[in-house]
């Protein structure tokens, strides 16, 4: 985005913020009725955050906990091939050095 492109959009922002605060100033309710809508207004916002920020947390908590779940099974299936592997191994060896199995 070159300098003047964004310079306008600076002003164009510039403008709305001016425009929202002369729509306040110049609305047809009082000062306090005003000033209690805005107010209402930021903490059904404030609680609307905090509600998605509490659904996230819980959705990051079962996705570790999956992860986990995941990568346990993933340790005990490798630690299970291990073994086998292991067992297999010292039973060719036992084979070929003509030691019979027990």
């Amino acid at each position: 985005m070159s300098e003047r492109d964004s310079n306008s959009f600076l002003w164009f922002l510039a403008g709305l913020g001016f425009g929202a605060i002369a729509g306040i100033l110049y609305a047809p309710r009082a000062g306090s009725e005003t000033r209690e809508a805005l107010r209402s207004k930021a903490e059904e916002g404030r609680e609307f955050v905090r509600e998605r920020a509490r659904q996230a947390r819980e959705q990051a908590a079962g996705w570790a906990d999956r992860g986990r779940e995941v990568l346990n099974q993933q340790k005990e299936q490798f630690r299970s091939a291990y073994e086998a592997g292991k067992q297999a191994y010292h039973e060719t060896v036992r084979t070929e050095s003509g030691t019979p199995n027990p």
